[in-house]
């Protein structure tokens, strides 16, 4: 549905004579007198509504507009919902930090990782420590590495001014291992009854045959839990 200003003219506060009118389902009605628009939303229990007052004549739709306002406001909170969970956060460090403001810091990244945000880095140089960037990286590296299991660094660290940035995105989390050794264990099984109902193999013999053997089965859920 095409966007309304809450400031357009609804129903009597249309004051010109003519206008071209939209029906409910969106189809070109044309040129009509506003009186006959208006006595067509009264019939359709719709609203008259002006939606391009500039137009020559002005281009009217008819439609519930106390229902296309709440659907609007509905809308609108969403939009802002999705603006902040797309927040990039802030974090700065600096150079010479001790163990326990790094330590504090790095959990703010991770909180803020774990509610979806996307984190923004900061090493901030003074003087001549921007000489030895190599000194901010081995701090980024440690963030990086602490988080691993959270984040993950969306590009290389970067100079800009006095500071290097690095940008860390949330990492997706894996599937729990019971529903994925369940999973797995289900297709075998049924393989199984499959194999002994065409082939008239009894069904140990067809579970043998087509069941992995547990070290081959369990081995990728195992090392795709620890990863």
């Amino acid at each position: 549905m095409m966007n309304i200003a809450k400031e357009h003219k609804v129903n009597e506060q249309i004051r010109v004579r003519q206008i071209r009118l939209i029906g409910g389902e969106g189809e070109q009605i044309g040129i009509i007198d506003t009186r006959d628009a208006m006595q067509m939303a009264r019939e359709q229990g719709l609203d008259l509504v002006m939606v391009s007052p500039q137009a020559v004549p002005p281009v009217c739709r008819l439609l519930d507009y106390g229902r296309f306002r709440y659907e609007q406001q509905q809308n609108e909170k969403e939009n802002r919902k999705r603006v902040r969970s797309q927040e990039v956060k802030a974090i700065k460090f600096r150079v010479k930090i001790d163990s326990n403001d790094f330590n504090t810091k790095t959990g703010h990244v991770r909180r803020f990782l774990l509610e979806g945000h996307k984190v923004k880095v900061t090493i901030m140089f003074r003087g001549r420590e921007r000489t030895h960037p190599e000194l901010g990286e081995r701090i980024l590296v440690r963030v990086a590495e602490a988080l691993a299991d959270v984040g993950a660094p969306e590009s290389n660290p970067s100079m800009m001014g006095m500071d290097m940035n690095m940008i860390m995105v949330p990492k997706a989390a894996p599937a729990p291992r019971k529903e994925r050794a369940e999973g797995d264990q289900a297709a075998p099984s049924a393989e199984s009854e499959a194999v002994a109902a065409t082939s008239g193999v009894a069904a140990q013999d067809a579970e043998q045959i087509t069941a992995p053997a547990p070290t081959e089965q369990t081995g990728p859920v195992a090392a795709s839990a620890q990863g």
